[in-house]
C-alpha cells in the first residue's frame, strides 16, 4: 500500500487533537454507542444534554481518556501490555471484568457463527511481531486495526481498542488517522464479518484504505 499522507509526528498529533470529537463520535458509533455528533460536541465541552445514558457517558469518558493516554504516549513501544493499558483506559468504571486483561471465556460475534479462540490458545506477541514485519507504514497500521478486532482479546471494547492502537501507530508514523464513517458502518461490518470468517483481511484493508483514512499534506 502507498502511504496517503507523510505528516510529521507533531503535525499528526495536532491534526488528531483537532479531529478528536469527530474520531470519538465515529469510534463510539462503530461500537454500537448511538450518539450524534452534537451529543459528542456537548460532551467534549463538559455539557450534559441529558440525551446520553449513564452507561454510554462512561464509555465516552473511557474513549476520551484513552485518546489522551495515546496522544501522551505516541512514542511508547507497541506491546501486548500497552494494548492492555488501552483496554483499561477505555473500559474503566464500566463493570468490565477482567479489566485491562484478556478474557477467560468464549464470546459470540453478532452476525456470524464464527467464534474466536480463547486468548490462552493464542500467541499474541508473535502475531504482533509478524505484523511489524510489514514494511509499508499504512499497511501495517491498517493490519493491526484488523487483527485486534478479529482477535477479540477482551470481553468488551475490542473495536475501540483496535481503533486507538491503530491510531497510535498512524500518528507515530505520520499517516493521519483511521476512523470508519458513521454512514458506512453497515458496509464496513459486512466486510469485517467476512474477514472474521475467512481470516483474509485483503478486501477489508483495501476498503479501509479507500474510505477511512484522513489527514493533511
Amino acid at each position: 500500500m502507498k502511504n496517503k499522507y507523510n505528516m510529521t509526528k507533531e503535525d499528526n498529533i495536532f491534526f488528531a487533537k483537532r479531529k478528536l470529537a469527530d474520531n470519538i463520535y465515529k469510534s463510539a458509533n462503530l461500537e454500537g454507542i448511538a450518539v450524534t455528533f452534537a451529543d459528542i460536541y456537548a460532551f467534549m465541552n463538559n455539557v450534559n444534554t441529558g440525551k446520553i445514558s449513564v452507561d454510554d457517558m462512561l464509555k465516552l469518558k473511557g474513549l476520551k481518556d484513552a485518546w489522551e493516554y495515546v496522544l501522551n504516549s505516541v512514542d511508547e513501544k507497541l506491546t501486548i501490555d500497552y494494548i492492555k493499558k488501552i483496554h483499561f483506559e477505555i473500559c474503566k468504571g464500566q463493570n468490565i471484568y477482567p479489566l485491562g486483561d484478556f478474557r477467560k471465556c468464549g464470546v459470540g460475534i453478532t452476525g456470524t457463527s464464527w467464534k474466536p479462540k480463547l486468548p490462552s490458545e493464542c500467541d499474541y506477541d508473535t502475531e504482533l511481531n509478524e505484523l511489524f514485519n510489514i514494511s509499508s507504514e499504512i499497511d501495517r497500521c491498517i493490519s493491526i486495526f484488523c487483527w485486534i478486532q478479529r482477535s477479540q482479546m477482551f470481553l468488551d471494547g475490542n473495536k475501540r481498542v483496535a481503533n486507538l492502537i491503530a491510531n497510535k501507530e498512524m500518528i507515530r508514523n505520520g499517516q493521519g488517522v483511521i476512523a470508519v464513517p458513521v454512514e458506512k458502518i453497515g458496509d464496513y461490518m459486512v466486510r469485517l464479518i467476512k474477514y472474521y470468517e475467512t481470516n483474509d483481511m485483503t478486501e477489508l484493508k483495501k476498503w479501509i484504505y479507500d474510505n477511512c483514512i484522513d489527514g493533511i499534506n
